[in-house]
């Protein structure tokens, strides 16, 4: 997301399982979004119940409750994406589904489910929290920002908790070089929790009077500590080694001659060539994930992503459909490739939607496209 100056403006269930009489029931809205289609009567009989999924076959659930549970507290973690600290990846989502009376309103914010130790069931839309600038965001001067969007992930302070960076739209008169629109909200025992800080980039890592945006995570200099790249004009990059302060200061920050205007991490690993330094791909154009897409690779070093390392092609997937149950045209996105159920295999989170008020995200464990084994609707998030 690129911030928008001062002037402008941004653009913008139930517990227990359903019954064949309540599902007749259901809302519109509630039909539109899957999780109010219920079982039939005959699966109905076979559920079990569990927090109002659909029972398998195959281990297939669909969440279509609107309570939601505490978040487990964790002790620290290696795993990715891990904001409690529980040893349990979890899952990130941003673009959340509108509720029809707010179909031109600002975005509710960004969603976060937390995961489980259940293999079968990686990830429990139960357990869910959402961030909001109103709740979660810093102030710039005395203004709440109104945007509020995910953007990488990493432990930077290397407290065990994966900590969130995100774009906001602070206030800019267009004079001179604007300020900072990204912040990070530290994870905790608790998820991600509390008020988030402004990142720093110290003056000299800066260039020009471009919006410092696109920040990757990665362990860029190969010294076991996660760094950010964020994007500088003409080209460069900015580079901040880790450790982070909780401030959200860097331990010290360079730039870097080549660049691009879009930045992302390689894919599937972030280190191509195995030397044990994460590399960098800039490119000229926006790249959406699962899709092909052409960049430059940055090779990771000592000094950072500094080494030329060639042409760089993402891979265009051929991605499952979640079985959003709804008429029209859909579109499916890819959310994330990551382990979520501990077999160390990537497993692939999709999104499937229809304008902004119906979608449905679907979990596939590695190696299966058929069947995923959790589904679930970001109308969950609606209050």
């Amino acid at each position: 997301m690129r911030p928008r100056t001062s002037t402008e403006h941004p653009q913008a269930a139930v517990t227990s399982r359903v019954s064949a009489a309540l599902a007749v029931g259901c809302t519109a809205l509630l039909l539109a979004l899957t999780a109010c289609t219920g079982p039939s009567p005959a699966s109905a009989s076979a559920s079990d119940g569990k927090n109002g999924d659909t029972p398998p076959p195959a281990q297939a659930r669909t969440q279509a409750e609107t309570v939601s549970t505490p978040v487990p507290r964790g002790t620290g973690s290696r795993v990715p994406y891990d904001f409690n600290g529980d040893g349990h990846r979890d899952l990130v989502i941003d673009d959340l589904v509108k509720a029809p009376e707010d179909s031109h309103g600002d975005d509710a914010g960004i969603g976060i489910v937390y995961g489980t130790g259940d293999r079968d069931r990686p990830l429990d839309p139960a357990t869910r929290q959402l961030l909001s600038a109103r709740a979660n965001a810093a102030k710039s001067g005395d203004t709440l920002p109104a945007a509020f969007e995910s953007e990488a992930a990493c432990d930077l302070d290397r407290d065990g908790f994966t900590d969130l960076i995100v774009s906001t739209d602070p206030p800019y008169n267009g004079i001179g070089a604007p300020p900072v629109p990204l912040q990070i909200l530290f994870g905790s025992p608790q998820g991600l929790t509390g008020k988030a800080v402004t990142l720093r980039i110290p003056q000299q890592a800066r260039y020009g009077n471009e919006w410092p945006e696109q920040p990757v995570c990665g362990d860029f200099d190969g010294d076991g500590r996660a760094d950010l790249a964020v994007t500088a004009s003409a080209g460069q990059v900015t580079f901040l080694h880790g450790p982070f302060t909780r401030a959200g200061a860097p331990r010290s920050a360079e730039l870097l001659p080549d660049g691009g205007p879009y930045l992302y991490a390689p894919e599937p690993r972030s280190d191509t060539d195995g030397d044990g330094y994460d590399d960098l791909v800039a490119a000229a154009r926006p790249h959406a994930p699962g899709q092909a897409g052409k960049g430059t690779l940055l090779l990771g070093s000592a000094k950072g992503p500094a080494r030329p390392g060639g042409a760089y092609a993402f891979t265009a997937e051929n991605l499952p459909t979640a079985p959003l149950k709804t008429t029209g045209t859909t579109r499916t996105t890819l959310l994330n490739h990551g382990d979520y159920d501990g077999d160390k295999k990537p497993d692939t989170v999709v999104r499937t939607y229809r304008g902004e008020r119906q979608d449905l995200i679907a979990l596939y464990p590695a190696g299966t496209t058929d069947r995923p084994v959790v589904t679930f609707s970001t109308a969950l998030f609606l209050p």
